[in-house]
């Protein structure tokens, strides 16, 4: 078994073996020669030349490699840079090493047969490229990051156990990490909070994650919902297996790789991740459709379902955001099934002012974390009226679910704020291909970090 390997580009190939290797299934071919197992990379054409071609490339040669035990694999810059001409060659160097990187994740933990170790990627005859090496693989650890928290079983990652596992990730970087808890939630009147967690046996946290690279900058808050597991409360939800329910934290889980990202690149921004975490279960004390929940602000909000209980949080994300005086506020969220019925598994949906909208879409272009501008449909809004409160947190019409809950957010955005609101539930979660596997995707923390340097430049 070849302990060693190497990347070969179509150019590199010899004449009579370019057909071969086209005419083969897949992006590359495999060989082992002389004890070296070498994957032979097609040609990519120039239409295909992107930065998520390139990682997705790598996350699936990474992969190969792992999976046929290689411990050690070699790769010229310049053959890879040859391939990819038409893109800047520090981005194509550290998206490969994202996508490496990544392509070799796997949550474990819980396995009794671990899987192999990643191939160490040696970077042959260049070695002018070692900051976007470094930054690919700080990329991708934060990107990890993500992952593995939404991976984690709600019994080992609670509302109780959230704040602590931050403070421990957080040791080494310039974060400082403030935690509310029960008691200071009912002084602060985070009401949303305290009624989605009543039906729980673990206490709710607000946690503030602060990073001021550079103060100067506009505050840019990242308002993440992080329900470690979500049973639809009263509202029960129905299906044959509803596991992945702890991954309705997935919007906490994006604020918290982009705080990483961000520290450990030395970002000058200036930054506070802003997580609400809660379970939302079924007890005597939970929260009943038919209440009403006084905010902060004023707002009385009728419960119409309290499968609907994100928003409910989000809103004292928002509210702490603007007493923070924050400039940007992004609020991100496995919000709604609407969003996933729309888009698919390839799009989160983004809600705000087109200008803003459009920035962020250019960044998820470019990273791989693709979004889609969604309309705030006004006409829609007064489908929130209650008949009890000032609104319901669910609408009287039966489709634009998605919308309906932004605009539902919208009325918590403090003036002059600039906002946007990311649904990410249809892409929580993937099968294995590329850089992706099966489970967790971490989506969000790219886009959120990348977004918030765009607007600090």
């Amino acid at each position: 078994m070849a302990t060693k390997g190497t990347i070969k580009f179509y150019h590199q190939i010899e004449d009579n073996g370019k057909q071969i290797v086209q005419d083969s299934k897949g992006a590359f071919l495999s060989s082992i020669e002389e004890g070296q197992y070498t994957l032979y990379v097609k040609e990519v054409e120039s239409h295909k030349q992107t930065l998520e071609h390139v990682r997705m490339l790598a996350g699936d040669l990474s992969r190969t490699f792992q999976n046929n035990h290689v411990s050690s694999v070699s790769i010229q810059s310049t053959e890879l840079l040859h391939t990819y001409d038409q893109l800047q060659a520090e981005e194509v160097i550290t998206s490969f090493v994202e996508g490496w990187d990544l392509g070799a994740y796997d949550f474990d933990k819980y396995k009794s047969t671990k899987v192999n170790e990643k191939a160490t990627l040696t970077w042959e005859a260049d070695h002018s490229y070692e900051n976007a090496i470094t930054a690919g693989h700080i990329r991708a650890a934060a990107t990890a990051f993500s992952r593995d928290l939404m991976n984690e079983t709600s019994t080992t990652l609670t509302p109780e156990t959230f704040p602590t596992i931050l403070q421990e990730a957080y040791q080494a970087d310039n974060i400082d990490v403030v935690v509310h808890d029960k008691a200071q939630l009912e002084k602060m009147e985070m009401n949303g909070l305290l009624t989605v967690n009543r039906g729980s046996k673990h206490d709710p946290a607000f946690i503030e994650l602060h990073y001021k690279g550079d103060e100067s900058k506009p505050l840019v808050a990242l308002v993440g919902k992080g329900v470690t597991f979500d049973t639809g409360g009263i509202s029960l939800k129905s299906g044959r297996n509803i596991s992945d329910m702890r991954m309705d934290m997935g919007g906490a889980a994006a604020v918290a790789g982009a705080l990483k990202l961000l520290a450990q690149s030395n970002a000058k921004v200036n930054v506070v991740g802003l997580i609400q975490t809660v379970e939302n279960a079924p007890d005597k004390d939970s929260m009943y459709p038919g209440e009403v929940i006084t905010y902060k602000n004023g707002h009385t909000v009728q419960v119409g379902n309290t499968d609907a209980e994100g928003r409910l949080i989000l809103a004292d994300g928002l509210i702490r955001a603007g007493e923070l005086k924050a400039d940007y506020i992004i609020d991100i969220a496995t919000l709604t099934g609407a969003v996933a019925m729309a888009l698919g598994p390839k799009l989160g949906g983004i809600f705000g002012e087109d200008d803003l909208l459009s920035e962020m879409k250019e960044v998820g272009d470019l990273n791989g974390e693709h979004v889609w501008p969604m309309p705030l449909v006004d006409d829609y809004d007064e489908t929130l009226h209650s008949d009890y409160a000032d609104f319901c947190n669910i609408s009287n019409q039966a489709s634009g679910g998605s919308i309906t809950a932004a605009l539902f957010l919208r009325r918590f955005v403090p003036e002059g704020a600039k906002w946007i609101h990311v649904d990410m539930a249809g892409v929580m979660d993937s099968k294995t291909k590329g850089y992706y596997k099966s489970g967790a995707t971490g989506f969000g923390a790219r886009l959120l970090a990348d977004y918030a340097v765009k607007v600090s430049e």
